[in-house]
C-alpha cells in the first residue's frame, strides 16, 4: 500500500481477512513475481495513476502481453491483459484521464526500506568509477523532437501569455474556465483548467467583428506539447496569424505556404482520394493532415486541418484541430515549430540506448540544412 492511504486491503472483490492462508500466499507470490519482473526489466511500466486509495499502472512484458496492474507491494495484481501496448495505454488513459502520470509510481515505504537495507549491505562493496563516456543508468529526461515531448504546463503558458500581452484581457466566469479576449473583441480563447482526456484544453475562435460570424476556429487537447500551443498563441499575439487580409480561400499556393517548413525538413507527403498528409521523418509518430472534402464545406462538423502526435492518426496521443479558413501564416508558425522545435520527455525504461544516444538527436535535415523562418514571416 502507499504511504498516505488507510483502507481495507482487498484481493479482487474479497477483503484480505476473508482469504484462506493458502490464498494469501498465492496473492503474495503473484505480487512478488510482478515485482521481480519489474526489477529485472522484464516488465516495463509505461504510466501510473492514483485510483482513489491505491496505485494503478499499465506495462508491457518483454516480447509479450501488456497488462493493467492494481495495488502495491505484496497486494499488486494483474487486472486485465491486452494483445498490444497501444490498446493497453489507450484504455488506461480512458479510465484514469487527467490522473495519468508517465513512468512507474514513486517507491512505497516498504520498497524504500528494502532499498535502504540492500544499500547498507552493499556499502562496503567498491563502486567502479564511471568513465567520461559512461552514461547514467536512468537519466530523468531526454531531448526529443517537439512532437514527441511531454505535454508540459499549459496553466503556466496561459499566465505567461497574459503577462506578456497586455492587449489581451482575462475573464474567469467560473473556476473551471478562463476566457481571454483580444482588445478588438474579434478574437477569443477559452482555457479549460481541469481538462480531462478527450476534452479540449484550448478553444480559439476568430470573428468578422465583435458581433459578426465566426470565421475560423481551433482546438488543442491537454496532452499537446506546450511548445506547439505556445507557437499558436505567439502567432495570434504577433497579429500576423489573423486580422484583416489574413483570411483567404484554400489554394495550392496557401497550402504550400502553410506547410513550407515541413517540406524544407523532408517530411514525406502522401496524397489519397481525400487526404493530403505529411508525416514525421523519424521513428516518432506525428503528422499533419489536410482534409480536402472538409475544405469544401467550411461550416461542416469535420475539421480541415489536424496536427497530431503519438500512437496513430485516428487515436493520437495529442492533437490540434483547425477549421478551413485558419490563416496560412498561423499554420506555418505551427509547422515551423513541428519541423525545428525540440522538447523534453521523461525517459522510457524500455528504450535502452547506448550512452552516446541518450539524448535524441534532431532529424538530419535540421542539422544538415538549417534554415530560418521565411522572410515574409519574420
Amino acid at each position: 500500500m502507499g504511504d498516505d492511504f488507510d483502507t481495507e486491503w482487498t484481493y479482487g472483490n474479497y477483503p484480505m481477512d476473508r482469504l484462506t492462508r493458502d490464498e494469501i500466499r498465492e496473492v503474495s507470490a503473484e505480487a512478488q513475481r510482478i515485482h521481480d519482473d519489474i526489477a529485472a526489466g522484464r516488465l516495463t511500466i509505461h504510466l501510473h495513476a492514483v485510483d482513489s486509495w491505491t496505485i494503478v499502472a499499465v506495462g508491457t512484458y518483454t516480447g509479450g502481453k501488456s497488462v493493467h496492474l492494481h495495488g502495491e507491494d505484496y497486494l499488486r495484481q494483474e487486472t486485465k491483459d491486452y494483445q498490444s501496448e497501444a490498446e493497453a495505454v489507450a484504455d488506461f488513459h480512458c479510465q484514469y484521464t487527467v490522473a495519468v502520470r508517465p513512468g512507474p509510481a514513486p517507491l512505497t515505504r516498504t520498497e524504500r526500506a528494502a532499498a535502504e537495507v540492500l544499500a547498507t549491505r552493499n556499502a562496503e562493496t567498491p563502486v567502479p568509477a564511471l568513465s567520461r563516456t559512461s552514461a547514467p543508468a536512468e537519466p530523468l529526461l531526454e531531448t526529443v523532437p517537439v512532437y514527441a515531448a511531454d505535454p508540459g504546463d499549459h496553466e503556466a503558458l496561459l499566465n505567461n501569455f497574459l503577462r506578456s500581452n497586455g492587449e489581451w484581457e482575462k475573464y474567469r466566469p467560473h473556476d473551471e474556465t478562463t476566457l481571454v479576449n483580444h482588445e478588438s473583441l474579434s478574437l477569443r480563447a477559452e482555457f479549460l483548467h481541469e481538462a480531462a482526456h478527450g476534452d479540449n484544453a484550448w478553444t480559439i475562435a476568430a470573428y468578422e467583428s465583435p458581433v459578426g460570424e465566426r470565421v475560423w476556429h481551433a482546438t488543442v487537447t491537454p496532452t499537446t506539447p506546450v511548445q506547439i500551443t505556445k507557437a499558436l498563441l505567439d502567432s495570434l499575439a504577433s497579429g500576423s496569424g489573423w486580422g484583416p487580409g489574413s483570411i483567404s480561400s484554400v489554394t495550392n499556393e496557401t497550402l504550400a505556404e502553410a506547410t513550407r517548413p515541413l517540406a524544407e525538413t523532408g517530411w514525406p507527403q502522401t496524397v489519397t482520394a481525400r487526404l493530403i498528409e505529411w508525416t514525421a521523418p523519424d521513428a516518432e509518430s506525428a503528422g499533419v493532415s489536410f482534409d480536402t472534402v472538409a475544405a469544401t464545406r467550411p461550416t461542416g462538423p469535420i475539421d480541415t486541418w489536424t496536427v497530431w502526435g503519438g500512437n496513430t492518426p485516428h487515436q493520437p496521443a495529442w492533437s490540434v484541430r483547425l477549421s478551413t479558413h485558419t490563416p496560412a501564416a498561423l499554420l506555418q508558425d505551427i509547422a515551423f515549430e513541428l519541423a525545428y522545435g525540440q522538447g523534453h520527455r521523461q525517459r522510457r525504461p524500455s528504450a535502452a540506448r547506448p550512452a552516446s544516444r541518450l539524448t535524441t538527436q534532431p532529424a538530419v535535415a535540421r542539422a544538415a540544412n538549417p534554415v530560418t523562418r521565411p522572410a515574409a514571416r519574420r
